[in-house]
């Protein structure tokens, strides 16, 4: 040990020694926050020229009298907390530069809620994080489902090198199967969500591909082209759910997938702050964090405070009990049926995606339940009704759902009765609202009695709220921010959060579907805008409708359809048949006038038409349709589809 650092017990170190040991211990401390940063050499030493500066800036002279001495030990120890501060908050703020840089391009998941499917790219690699599907609005008739596009990834297919899947909701895995029936590439996931894409790839004739699964641990690093990223347990309401950390050259990211901070889940495994704070304490350079609870105050409720609701429900149920929630919310399910057992009912599991992911889970051992409590629906009728329990699909009012066929008595084995007692545990999904409310208005027109999400904790979120977005900002400590997940206004709302955490509102960009936003330690921007948008799907058949059927039944939906059958002598210009047939446009009682207006608008249009027109039929037919639809225009201020048939005799 050096003499000068030396000190007998008892003895008053002097003034310039204390000074000395001051000055030392804040080099060791900058300097050993650097090492654990795991920054670059150079890196490294131009933070430690800037922690140098700072101390030399913030040391006092070393002259000191009498009552001064106390003040300046004052005034150095309040300008070394302020620089132990600044980088405790920041450990990347002096980081500038702009060698490496990394691209992030969301094709889905922003201005929406669901569709998440996001590309983070190299100059040599890619990967992808999640291929999630959405659902329509109601002017898409015929859709089941949206999937992105992927024009995209088209472009880049050479330099990706795999997926990464954060959880196993259908907006983060749903279109999955439709991706793989043209680009196949080696899918990281955690067991649960690679079991749910399995039971896909079957019902889709994709057996073959579950080649390309990839089970992985959490907490451990795994190498992926220039990329190296790590899965971090984070509770949501889905079992198994993974933030995503990625380390790249231009420095590290992170991804939270969906997630809430529940301090009590159903499985005793909290979200794992610590894994998330080493990540924070090393100095992050991006964060992309779930904002669809942005707007909600305070903190999520845990998913075992919806078992008490249940309980008072079963409690005093006096026939059946119809549980509805989302087939991906094992927890819940597995809530219920616990409550079901406590009060001697057997449970019955209705619905295709229901039973495969239940039985997914349960195959796995995320959930142990003994195969003998369940029943099937045809066996419900053996049974006294307080001594059945159903769990169904259809909480979102989907019309070929269990539950929905149950309402309209469309079901096989399953009516509802007077003495039932159904659950909706689960919130309408934007876009959803009139299906639920539907369905809702068919249970208690049935004369059921029916708690829904107005009904005290039978639903609880799985999103965080804003104390825990707070949480999240606080551990990371990112340099650059990118709120996700969410409409326009989520994502803004979770940029004033971030902003009221310290975050500068110049790092914070709020991106929207095709966006390529480029990050490296001096900036964030974006850089240009890639093709995007969706692809409808056919649930029934698994099969992609073209754009234009799409439109089309738009268009007829909202304006209807004229088509006009005309015989018409060239020579004489003029009609010998025609026939108007007119569907969604006027009443029937009207159909019979409207056809004589427009024959009359055809006389007239003949007498003026060019000799050469009427040797080219179709070239007649669009002229014939322009005509006929600017009158339908000017009398009904519609633009309904004009189908003319033209015979020249």
């Amino acid at each position: 040990m050096n003499e000068e650092n030396t000190q007998t017990l008892g003895e008053k170190p002097s003034k310039k020694r204390r000074y000395r040991n001051h000055k030392d211990n804040l080099k060791k401390e900058a300097n050993q926050a650097i090492v654990n940063s795991d920054l670059p050499t150079t890196e490294a030493k131009d933070q430690t020229k800037k922690a140098k500066k700072r101390r030399k800036n913030s040391n006092p002279t070393v002259k000191i009298s009498g009552n001064e001495e106390w003040q300046k030990d004052m005034k150095a120890a309040i300008e070394a907390n302020k620089a132990s501060h600044e980088l405790r908050l920041e450990p990347l703020k002096y980081l500038n530069s702009a060698e490496h840089k990394i691209t992030i391009t969301p094709l889905g998941g922003l201005g929406e809620i669901g569709g998440n499917m996001t590309i983070f790219e190299t100059n040599n690699d890619a990967i992808i994080i999640d291929i999630g599907m959405s659902f329509p609005t109601e002017s898409m008739h015929g859709v089941d489902i949206l999937v992105p596009d992927f024009d995209y990834v088209r472009k880049i297919k050479n330099k990706i090198r795999g997926i990464i899947i954060t959880h196993a909701h259908e907006d983060h895995i749903g279109a999955v199967p439709y991706f793989f029936k043209e680009f196949q590439f080696p899918i990281y996931a955690t067991p649960l969500p690679l079991g749910m894409i399995s039971n896909k790839f079957e019902e889709h004739g994709l057996k073959s591909f579950r080649s390309y699964f990839r089970p992985i641990e959490k907490r451990k690093v795994y190498e992926l082209g220039e990329f190296e990223f790590e899965l971090i347990h984070i509770t949501h309401s889905i079992i198994d759910a993974s933030a995503l950390a990625i380390t790249t050259k231009a420095g590290t990211i992170i991804h939270t997938g969906d997630f809430k901070i529940d301090h009590t889940p159903i499985d005793g495994y909290p979200t794992d702050l610590n894994r998330l704070a080493y990540y924070g304490e090393r100095g992050v350079l991006c964060l992309l964090s779930d904002s669809t609870n942005s707007y909600k105050d305070g903190i999520t409720k845990s998913e075992s405070s919806v078992g008490k609701t249940f309980d008072s429900i079963f409690a005093t149920a006096k026939g059946r009990v119809i549980m509805s929630t989302f087939s991906s919310n094992i927890h819940r399910v597995y809530q219920a049926i616990e409550r079901g057992i406590k009060h001697g009912r057997k449970v019955c599991v209705i619905g295709r995606s229901m039973e495969r992911n239940l039985w997914t889970a349960i195959e796995l051992g995320y959930v142990n339940l003994d195969r003998k409590i369940f029943i099937d629906a045809n066996e419900v009728v053996k049974y006294p009704d307080n001594e059945v329990l159903i769990v169904t699909t259809g909480s979102q009012g989907e019309t070929m759902s269990a539950l929905y066929r149950m309402a309209t008595d469309e079901h096989k084995y399953i009516k509802i009765k007077p003495s039932d007692q159904v659950i909706i545990s689960s919130k309408a999904i934007p876009g959803n609202e009139t299906s639920v409310s539907t369905i809702l208005n068919f249970l208690l027109k049935s004369g059921a009695s029916v708690a829904h999400q107005d009904f005290s904790e039978i639903h609880v979120s799985g999103h965080a709220a804003q104390e825990e977005q707070k949480l999240m900002l606080r551990l990371i400590k990112p340099k650059f921010f990118l709120p996700v997940h969410g409409e326009y206004n989520h994502i803004l709302k979770h940029k004033e959060t971030a902003m009221s955490c310290g975050i500068d509102e110049r790092n914070i960009y709020l991106m929207s579907d095709g966006d390529q936003v480029e990050v490296c330690q001096r900036h964030i921007k974006r850089v240009k805008t890639v093709k995007t948008g969706k692809v409808f799907i056919d649930n029934q058949i698994n099969k992609q409708i073209a754009d234009d059927v799409v439109i089309d039944r738009q268009k007829l939906a909202e304006a209807g359809v004229v088509t006009i059958i005309s015989q018409i002598d060239k020579s004489a210009k003029t009609l010998i048949h025609n026939r108007v047939i007119s569907y969604g446009l006027v009443s029937e009682r009207h159909t019979r006038s409207l056809s004589k207006e427009l024959e009359e608008i055809l006389l007239q249009f003949l007498t003026n038409v060019k000799n050469d027109m009427l040797n080219d039929q179709r070239a007649l037919e669009n002229q014939i349709r322009q005509v006929i639809r600017k009158h339908i225009f000017r009398k009904l201020k519609k633009y309904p589809t004009i189908v003319p048939v033209v015979y020249l005799m």
